[in-house]
């Protein structure tokens, strides 16, 4: 099975840069996932390395074939690349059985018809749709035809499967059952899978790698709870996450791992795991650099424990769903959101006490949005 490495890949469109200077390596049997908002080069990247999209610069190498290199001419057909592409819109056959659509790539192939039966038959088995191999499409759920389109692509067993948001056209319960066929049948085949979607929470369940894109640039390519407790930036922590990460502002004197941080009308002590990065000084020149450097704070919501602690919010909202309760706590003029586990809820306008807890703490450095650093606070 193939490693994937794309080195330097970029693509104009005119003057657009869908995708700039996109450097990654997708290990063999990978379920990498590429996201990001609509318009941030993913499907662009998808396509170019299938070879429907010709990239303006750049090199990528399948397995020991270099299928793309701009400066040498190479660009082989998409044919030629050993790889499955899975649509959005499944384009199955209408006029074909189940049996007939799955079938139909390996007859291309010049199969034999009992090794057409005997694939045809593992792939039924495999997707469990045994019982739809004489039906046609249009007597399918969109479950089932995504089954059938699932096993019409892997059917050749390519090195590669593609795969472009082919969960959206699904209903939120189908999604989810789909979502736990294809990670079952990624630890079932020696496939590696590339992924396209805008859903974050198919990114955080399905990957093994997410590759986080936005203005066709990278943010970070990690493993999936890598990128949730330690994202490189504040797009990165923003995108990732529901309910998203809370973000406030504060002003740090910064002293080696260590730094006072006032904020949420407190002072508090931020304890790094290592050294605090460098800070900028602000983008604006008559910014107030009183107080020290300006910082933001993330936090998720997870790590604000309501119902102890020195500090008190007033309940703005709150969205119990049975099994947990997200509740947004009003302090001065930020809104600060929390989870709590379990069946509880609290009245609107009433005061709550809450701390800040955990060591998963980011330090953003608020005019260049990386993270500075993470650890721990403690109020004084």
């Amino acid at each position: 099975m193939p490693k994937i490495i794309l080195e330097n890949v970029t693509k104009k469109f005119d003057k657009f840069i869908a995708v700039d200077n996109l450097s990654m390596v997708i290990d063999d049997r990978d379920f990498v996932i590429l996201l990001g908002p609509s318009g941030c080069g993913k499907t662009t990247t998808l396509r170019m390395i299938a070879g429907l999209e010709t990239p303006t610069e750049g090199r990528i190498t399948i397995g020991d074939q270099v299928v793309f290199d701009s400066e040498k001419g190479i660009n082989v057909s998409p044919g030629k690349r050993d790889i499955g592409f899975l649509f959005q819109n499944y384009a199955l056959w209408p006029h074909m059985t189940v049996y007939q659509n799955i079938a139909f790539g390996l007859e291309n192939l010049k199969w034999k018809k009992d090794q057409i039966r005997e694939r045809v038959n593992e792939m039924l088995a495999l997707l469990k749709i045994e019982q739809f191999e004489k039906r046609y499409p249009s007597e399918l759920s969109g479950g089932q035809q995504q089954r059938v389109a699932i096993a019409r692509t892997l059917a050749p067993s390519p090195k590669v499967l593609f795969m472009d948001e082919p969960l959206s056209n699904l209903d939120a319960k189908l999604r989810l059952e789909m979502r736990t066929e294809l990670k079952r049948l990624h630890a079932n085949t020696d496939s590696t899978f590339v992924y396209v979607t805008h859903d974050q929470l198919e990114a955080m369940t399905l990957a093994t790698k997410v590759c986080l894109l936005d203005t066709g640039v990278l943010q970070q390519y990690d493993p999936p709870l890598v990128v949730y407790n330690k994202p490189n930036n504040l797009f990165v922590a923003d995108f990732v996450g529901n309910p998203t990460m809370n973000f406030i502002k504060g002003k740090a004197e910064i002293k080696g791992n260590t730094a006072k941080i006032n904020m949420l009308g407190a002072t508090f002590t931020f304890s790094a795991d290592g050294d605090i990065a460098p800070v900028l000084p602000a983008a604006d020149e008559n910014a107030d650099n009183s107080g020290g450097a300006d910082v933001v704070v993330g936090i998720r919501p997870e790590f604000i424990r309501v119902e102890q602690g020195k500090l008190t919010g007033k309940v703005y909202t709150t969205l119990p769903s049975g099994m947990e309760t997200t509740v947004k706590l009003e302090l001065g003029d930020e809104i600060i959101t929390s989870v709590v586990f379990g069946s509880v809820d609290y009245p609107v306008n009433s005061d709550v006490s809450f701390e800040i807890v955990g060591n998963g703490i980011v330090l953003f450095d608020a005019a260049s949005r990386s993270k500075i650093a993470m650890g721990s606070l403690t109020i004084e």
